[in-house]
């Protein structure tokens, strides 16, 4: 019974990682409305969903040991956030108010590493890392680019009850840097090192538990 309640809370931990990585991308994923701080807020979205992508997809990964589980992990994040958006229009928002990341290829990213380096760990944890943290913001600038004009949806969709710290006061695009993809991708590909070795120090964690 012990070790079935285990796997069970184990299951339900990876849920609960995947429904608050979607809404992290609900939070993060509408800054295509601060249209003045949309780049800045576009490196921000890409290291918040980099590293929430490689410690779920990590542990998820290293707990099964079986390649292709961390894409797995990325097509049910990739679910939820598409109902989220849904609902979203449902309620009459535009199509594009949530902007869905393309979260599969960094997956498959990190199975590649995982499997063509006869699932050592530490292979992942380097390789792995880097390859999502460099990759994911990338995807993300083309998803972008099909989407409508935010300076239209922002007029069209006003959000006046923004707090201070959030209200736009200047455009800032060029100012703070020029490059919102390397800029998120050398963030994210050090970032994401770090949340991939947690990734794999929570599985040990989950063992030594189902273990006692």
């Amino acid at each position: 019974l012990m070790v079935w309640l285990r796997r069970c809370t184990h299951y339900l931990f990876i849920i609960v990682v995947a429904v608050n990585g979607t809404l992290l991308t609900i939070n993060a994923g509408d800054y295509i409305f601060y249209t003045d701080w949309a780049w800045t807020s576009f490196v921000i979205f890409s290291i918040t969903q980099t590293l929430m992508l490689t410690v779920g997809a990590v542990y998820y990964l290293t707990f099964t040991g079986v390649p292709g589980a961390a894409t797995y992990y990325g097509l049910i994040i990739t679910v939820y956030t598409w109902v989220a958006k849904g609902a979203w229009f449902a309620l009459g928002y535009s199509y594009d108010f949530i902007v869905i990341p393309i979260w599969l290829p960094s997956c498959m990213l990190l199975d590649l590493a995982y499997w063509a380096t006869k699932r050592n760990k530490h292979s992942l944890i380097l390789f792995g890392g880097v390859l999502v943290g460099m990759s994911l913001p990338l995807f993300n600038m083309v998803n972008l680019i099909t989407m409508a004009d935010p300076l239209e949806t922002a007029f069209k969709y006003p959000r006046p009850t923004l707090p201070p710290y959030m209200t736009p006061i200047e455009p800032q695009v060029g100012k703070f840097y020029n490059s919102p993809v390397a800029l998120g991708a050398g963030a994210g590909a050090v970032l994401s090192v770090t949340m991939a070795a947690l990734g794999c120090k929570l599985t040990t964690w989950t063992y030594r538990w189902m273990a006692a």
